[in-house]
């Protein structure tokens, strides 16, 4: 038999909008945009529901996952976010982790900045989880038979201690001791500033291209011109020569 250890108490440790099924269970199911019903936890799974938002989302998501090491697989499916991403940028931060602004390696979607994380908390939830990518799907018959899958791997609990991570609410954000929080619309701005700078760079490398192109068409027609005047001048040359010749019999 699997081991299994005691989760965060109380585990979920952050609230949300999920079902909760048996804590010891090894599998977490994120239905990102979709409200599916709670089917998984009949799979097998031990907490289920949506993740709507690549930053502050994502966050309470890795919270409650690392503070149960039982947890081992997290299938990611349902329907994309529109602007967000959400499961794009779940992926991209499991595999690739964040560069040094907080903005996840590969993400596409709108503000995918994570402040409220540190190393190690990413560190454990790329450790103690496989993910399992099922994005787009809304099938309950495709997403109980993975969840059937991944349970029927299980693995055994990390033999880790649960890692706590504190939300406080304030100032109608939220906030995380220790950490530097980011609001949204600071997010949006740094991420259309990083859009508009990478324009930038490639509207400057085609005015290069182009001006290099122009340059080079019009040292083209300078060098045609000047040939076919050289030509000219040594046909009339010729025409002359010969015209000399002839008075000159």
């Amino acid at each position: 038999m699997v081991k299994k250890v005691a989760p965060s108490d109380p585990w979920p440790i952050i609230p949300g909008e999920f079902e909760v099924g048996n804590p010891e269970d090894c599998v977490a199911v994120t239905t990102l945009g979709s409200h599916l019903s709670d089917f998984p936890l009949a799979a097998g799974a031990s907490i289920t529901g949506p993740t709507k938002t690549e930053n502050i989302g994502v966050e309470k998501l890795v919270a409650n996952i690392i503070s149960n090491p039982n947890i081992r697989f997290l299938v990611v499916t349902g329907m994309e976010v529109k602007g967000h991403i959400t499961g794009q940028s779940l992926i991209a931060f499991h595999e690739n982790g964040i560069d040094a602004d907080g903005r996840v390696i590969g993400a596409t979607g709108a503000i995918p900045f994570i402040q409220n994380l540190d190393a190690d908390a990413i560190a454990r939830f790329q450790e103690q989880v496989e993910c399992v990518d099922l994005i787009g799907t809304e099938d309950e018959g495709k997403i109980s038979a993975a969840v059937k899958a991944c349970a029927a791997k299980d693995p055994g609990a990390l033999d880790v201690e649960p890692m706590i991570i504190k939300l406080e609410e304030g100032g109608g954000e939220e906030e995380i001791a220790g950490f530097r929080p980011m609001a949204a619309e600071v997010a949006t701005v740094r991420a259309r500033i990083k859009e508009l700078e990478t324009a930038m760079v490639v509207v400057g490398n085609m005015n290069k291209f182009a001006a290099g192109v122009y340059a080079a068409k019009i040292e083209g027609i300078m060098i045609g011109l000047t040939i076919t005047l050289i030509l000219l001048g040594l046909a009339v040359m010729s025409e002359g020569a010969l015209s000399f010749l002839a008075g000159g019999t």
